[in-house]
């Protein structure tokens, strides 16, 4: 796995956090809802949640928050508390080891604070144990003492909202997926909606860009907000470089061909998967290992790194028989697609017959 966060944190189209996002990206979050560009439908729903729960002087239902990363769940979370003026915690859940740890953190919550729990997905179970008492009854369940010693005692919580961010909502249980009132899908953003993005963000960073310039790094960000941040920082100092007092469309093509990242979000290392798939192997179908093995990859980084995009941009598909490169693919890197041979399905029974 070490292999695996190496290679996203060298990649600038990584929809991963890395160490050099936090500070920045921090200062770049938009503070209120009426800020936050894109997730419409979400957004409209949660205002009436919280127009609700402010109404009714309570602290709003528990909140999950499920999509890719990099779409700004982390943000939206701390929307809420400011929106409720409340203060926010904020963890992960690798970072919760033992249900003491998550005790801790519950019995220093004031009335109404926010408690958010990113990957919460990835909470042992016995830590989970504690927490569902915790978002029913607003009550903890320790256990003090063993053997015929042991005791059960129960702690009182204040009224609390727990928001909790996973990017595999399949592998929530479903004990802790049915103890949160609101769930919201945060959906990949749109080229526009993106290009408004990189515009607020480069007001911020001192920098402005222009139209042009905007939709040129929103088209190759991949619909995701942290990576066009990442690519409009290093557009910047190109900018700054060059003496540009804007960031205009010639300075952000220049910027993004430099740094090997085409108009469509695609690195060198998405690139050289498919060209191994097309000039190594016809197009397909291969083995996963067998193409990391070409590639001098590990495996589960094309899988998780590279792939997901690419089938989502219809430029690889998945089958028993190995992954392929679409007809897409191929026009893209300038090749020439296979002939689809036409086949009736009573030609290929006949011809399996005679042999």
């Amino acid at each position: 796995m070490e292999e695996l966060y190496d290679i996203q944190s060298t990649r600038l189209v990584s929809p991963q956090e890395t160490a050099n996002d936090s500070d920045a990206e921090f200062s770049l979050r938009p503070k209120t809802l009426s800020e936050y560009i894109g997730q419409e439908r979400a957004k409209q729903n949660l205002r009436i949640y919280l127009e609700a729960a402010k109404l009714r002087n309570e602290p709003l239902d528990h909140l999950l928050l499920y999509g890719p990363p990099g779409l700004g769940k982390t943000t939206m979370a701390c929307i809420v508390a400011a929106e409720m003026g409340v203060q926010i915690r904020i963890t992960s859940g690798p970072a919760i080891e033992k249900p003491g740890d998550l005790a801790a953190l519950l019995t220093n919550l004031q009335e109404g604070d926010v408690l958010f729990i990113d990957e919460i997905h990835r909470l042992s179970r016995q830590v989970e144990e504690v927490l569902y008492p915790a978002m029913e009854d607003y009550a903890l369940d320790i256990m003090i003492g063993k053997g015929p010693a042991a005791q059960s005692i129960r702690i009182n919580l204040p009224r609390f909202t727990l928001v909790g961010a996973t990017t595999r909502a399949g592998q929530l249980t479903n004990p802790l997926r049915d103890r949160f009132g609101v769930l919201l899908k945060l959906e990949l953003y749109s080229p526009e909606e993106l290009a408004k993005i990189v515009q607020r963000s480069s007001d911020i960073l001192g920098m402005p860009c222009l139209p042009e310039g905007a939709q040129e790094i929103a088209r190759c960000s991949r619909g995701t907000p942290r990576i066009a941040n990442r690519l409009l920082k290093r557009v910047r100092d190109f900018a700054t470089v060059l003496g540009k007092e804007a960031i205009d469309e010639e300075c952000a093509k220049l910027a993004l061909s430099r740094m090997d990242i085409d108009k469509l979000g695609l690195d060198e290392l998405d690139r050289s998967l498919l060209r191994a798939l097309i000039e190594m192997y016809g197009g397909g179908p291969v083995g996963l290992d067998t193409l990391a093995a070409a590639l001098g990859e590990e495996s589960v980084t094309l899988e998780d790194v590279c792939e997901p995009y690419l089938m989502q941009m219809g430029f690889l598909i998945r089958t028993p028989r190995g992954r392929c490169a679409t007809p897409a693919a191929f026009e893209h890197l300038g090749f020439t697609p296979p002939r689809i041979k036409e086949d009736n399905g009573q030609q290929s029974l006949f011809e399996a017959t005679e042999l």
